[in-house]
């Protein structure tokens, strides 16, 4: 089995704390065959402060310095996660006009600017109306990224429900979904399994599923670690829910172009 780990994040993430080279050496010792590093680039800051460049530098000295040296053993693509893109369709051009670039995960990571920009992970869930409210707003930013060219994979589709801890049913988001698949799919792009550290696996299937009813082919996995301990969590499980999913391939990337491994 080809095994990838294609969302990851480094000590160049606000929220990461470990370098590449520890992040590699997990990599490997989890057995994986492609590791993406995927750190954070949003154009909303946790409380809604805009932001309007990204710091390419750091990113591509530790890619270089790092990478080389794990040839024959872990291939190691240079990826982003970029948050919020559709809110600046300049800034993220500019961005993202990067040939060294493999891949590139959209997120959204915030409520809309006009309901204050919060990052989800703050946003307070007190019932389940609330949490409604956050899914509404979360959605309708989500269907405006998948209409951008500013993404190859939409990054954990599901990512507000790790924060809610009351019963929340998708159901009422099907058509949006749909919406947000087609569009996905008719551009050539995809969606990721995202395990969240092993954790979200069993919630994943009605979602490809729907993915792949839209006509969607593209799917990548990724852990979503921040630490070396989170690398490849989930990922061999996650390829078998794929294939339970009715899907054929596992997607990897190069250069902004998708690579398919045989499940």
């Amino acid at each position: 089995m080809f095994l990838t780990d294609y969302h990851t994040h480094t000590i160049l993430s606000p929220d990461g704390s470990v370098p590449l080279a520890d992040m590699a050496d997990a990599a490997v010792a989890a057995g994986l065959n492609e590791l993406c590093i995927t750190d954070h680039c949003d154009l909303l800051e946790l409380y809604g402060e805009p932001v309007d460049h990204y710091d390419w530098p750091p990113a591509l000295e530790q890619y270089a310095a790092v990478a080389p040296r794990y040839a024959g053993k872990l291939t190691i693509r240079l990826g982003l996660e970029f948050g919020m893109a559709h809110l600046n369709p300049e800034v993220s051009r500019t961005i993202l006009d990067r040939p060294e670039l493999d891949f590139v995960l959209g997120s959204i990571h915030n409520l809309c600017p006009e309901k204050g920009g919060t990052d989800f992970y703050y946003v307070d869930y007190p019932d389940p109306a609330a949490c409604y409210a956050a899914l509404d707003n979360y959605f309708s930013s989500m269907a405006k990224l998948a209409v951008t060219d500013f993404y190859d994979v939409l990054s954990h589709i599901i990512y507000p429900l790790r924060y809610m801890d009351h019963p929340i049913s998708l159901d009422r988001y099907h058509d949006v979904l749909d919406g947000i698949f087609r569009a996905a799919a008719e551009r050539g792009r995809g969606i990721e399994i995202n395990t969240w550290r092993g954790r979200t696996l069993k919630e994943w299937l009605p979602v490809l599923k729907q993915f792949k009813a839209c006509g969607g082919e593209i799917v990548t996995i990724g852990s979503d670690a921040h630490t070396t301990d989170g690398v490849g969590k989930g990922c061999e499980q996650a390829c078998q829910l794929l294939a339970e999913a009715g899907f054929r391939y596992l997607a990897t990337y190069e250069k902004r172009k998708p690579v398919f491994h045989t499940l």
